[in-house]
């Protein structure tokens, strides 16, 4: 497969650019699969959970069908989706997901505040903010 691509120059320095989705570099073509980190809690919004995820959609549906019932999700009946961010790569999902576990519970429900005041389920409305 041969791309047709003229590069800008900060391209040619950096030897990065993507195209058609694909990140690309001069040895490698790296597919680029994008991720999500999400916050569940349960119905009396007690307990939080951090997780990250590919599938967003899908991942809740396990969580709100109790898919894995020895899971912490599971015992705290976790399975409200209050807070989520999209990331072009699962890479970098994977960092915010360890930052904001590492962060306070104070952090956390100000970071849910701000977009999600009254802690709404997000699960049924997931493709108006996708």
């Amino acid at each position: 497969m041969i791309f047709k691509y003229r590069l800008c120059e900060e391209e040619r320095r950096s030897n990065l650019f993507i195209i058609n989705n694909l990140f690309l570099s001069c040895n490698h073509i790296f597919a680029m699969k994008p991720g999500f980190i999400y916050i569940v809690t349960n119905y009396t919004n007690s307990t939080l959970y951090v997780g990250v995820t590919s599938d967003l959609y899908f991942r809740i549906k396990q969580h709100k069908n109790k898919q894995h019932p020895d899971s912490f999700s599971a015992r705290y009946n976790l399975n409200k989706l209050i807070y989520f961010e999209s990331f072009q790569m699962i890479e970098d999902a994977i960092a915010r997901e360890k930052q904001l576990k590492a962060g306070s519970r104070i952090k956390k429900v100000k970071l849910i505040d701000s977009i999600n005041p009254e802690w709404n389920d997000l699960y049924y409305n997931i493709e108006d903010y996708l």
